[in-house]
């Protein structure tokens, strides 16, 4: 999966910013969000964005999983991410 064109990724100290430097709308993310979008963004499968937040946060597996694919849905959905 790749970003889509035009919308830029921000880190911030609440978590992130999507931008869709297009028409102007954006989008806050919290951490995992971040985390998701980053490791989708660089060609890695959801798979190992799920790894990096049971790593990194106290959340069982399933959550995490279950977090991801609806992240993942969402942002296809939103034509922000594109398979």
């Amino acid at each position: 999966m790749k970003l889509r064109k035009g919308i830029a990724v921000t880190t911030t100290e609440y978590g992130g910013v999507l931008l869709d430097e297009k028409d102007g709308s954006y989008w806050q993310l919290n951490d995992t969000s971040v985390i998701v979008v980053e490791t989708l963004a660089a060609g890695e499968a959801p798979e190992v964005a799920v790894e990096r937040i049971v790593a990194e946060f106290d959340v069982e597996r399933a959550e995490a999983e279950s977090d991801v694919a609806q992240l993942t849905r969402q942002l296809v959905e939103a034509k922000i991410l594109r398979p």
